[in-house]
């Protein structure tokens, strides 16, 4: 297998900067330092079976990883792919903390059918086999499920050599706070504490929310104008170049219980969906609370005038937006009509009035300047 040469991520950052696709920030430059640093770490071992791997003699030591966490916008994704798309190693992964957890607990399932007792150490040496490189976008927990394995899981990875780098919006020791059972996952605060740097991305400038600019969020009436003014705004939350949107990648994305998702646009945590393909088939909250969790934006087209002639359709619509509202994403949408006028009469207008009150909240500068899965 041909690997393509290292880039050094500092001069990739530099280039950046100077071309105008960056602006200074002290705060991003101090991520990039110490990523730059894990980059050159992971890359002076030698590749695992190599002549130099044997001539080594011994399991070199792990490289210590990074928490990267700080408010929304902050630049934290874009810093981690950038240093995953530099670093020139052959075993390397990189997830949606969600997706990821998503695979763990199959794989678990799948372990514990074979009966062969504690399903945690086949399960890591199998992930760390497959990389020492693991990054992960937007950790975050809110389940138990997750929260009751994930302290052996994951000094299982870093004892096995697995460098692990992640992004979150909170500080390690507010992850899953108040969360049911919390103590079993407070092993797992300390081992972060103690096995990760931890590094704050704080800096003045929300860049996710200075991408948007006055941008409106709900575009009435569905259109022409409207679809290309939500089509701008994807552009720009994505860096993708307009020039090539007939080629903006697709995704599946795994709702559970074996079923898959086609998201028609999906790009670094922006998912472009339809209310037909949401509401109009046959969804349940499992699936609007996968995509709440996976996506940190949504956007919407064609929601049309709701009411007792689309019944089913407006409380699909109802439950997908009490998802997205709980884990505070931002949703950009194109619709006949304002919230207010949405459903405006016949049998279930008075319970779709919380509808429009979370509506009218997620179109507010507070509301938007919250992290993906804020409590």
């Amino acid at each position: 297998m041909n690997m393509r040469p290292s880039i050094n991520l500092a001069e990739k950052y530099q280039a950046m900067l100077q071309g105008g696709e960056l602006k200074p920030d002290p705060h991003q430059a101090l991520a990039i330092a110490a990523l730059a640093q894990i980059q050159r770490q992971l890359e002076a071992v030698p590749p695992r079976g190599s002549m130099l791997w044997r001539l080594f003699g011994q399991k070199p030591d792990p490289v210590r990883g990074l928490y990267l966490w700080g408010g929304v916008g902050r630049g934290k994704s874009m810093l981690m792919d950038l240093f995953f798309d530099c670093t020139a190693i052959r075993r390397k992964r990189r997830a949606h903390f969600h997706e990821f957890m998503l695979d763990i607990h199959a794989r678990l399932r799948a372990e514990r059918k074979k009966e062969a007792g504690d399903p945690i150490p086949p399960l890591v040496e199998a992930l760390a086999d497959e990389a020492r490189l693991l990054c992960f976008d937007e950790m975050v927990v809110n389940n138990t499920a997750d929260a009751a394995i994930m302290s052996r899981l994951f000094t299982g990875l870093i004892d096995a050599g697995v460098t692990i780098v992640t992004t979150s919006n909170r500080v390690p020791g507010d992850l899953y706070k108040d969360g049911l059972n919390r103590p079993l996952f407070l092993p797992f605060i300390a081992l972060v504490e103690q096995r990760l740097d931890v590094m704050a991305l704080n800096g003045p400038t929300d860049y996710r929310r200075d991408r948007l600019g006055n941008a409106k969020t709900w575009l009435v009436p569905s259109g022409e104008a409207a679809t290309k003014a939500l089509s701008d705004s994807f552009f720009r939350l994505t860096d993708y170049p307009p020039e090539d949107r007939a080629h903006v990648p697709s995704m599946e994305l795994d709702v559970g219980a074996g079923r898959k998702l086609m998201v028609p646009k999906a790009l670094k945590g922006v998912g472009v969906f339809s209310f037909k393909r949401l509401c109009a088939e046959a969804r349940g909250a499992a699936d609007y609370l996968a995509i709440a969790r996976y996506f940190h934006t949504v956007m919407m087209v064609g929601i049309p005038v709701l009411g007792p002639h689309n019944r089913n359709e407006a409380a699909r619509f109802v439950t997908l937006i009490d998802a997205l509202y709980e884990y505070k994403v931002k949703l950009l949408a194109c619709a006949d009509a304002s919230p207010d006028m949405l459903y405006p009469q016949g049998d279930g207008k008075f319970e779709f009035e919380r509808t429009v009150s979370r509506l009218m909240e997620m179109q507010s500068q507070e509301y938007l300047a919250l992290g993906h899965g804020a409590a």
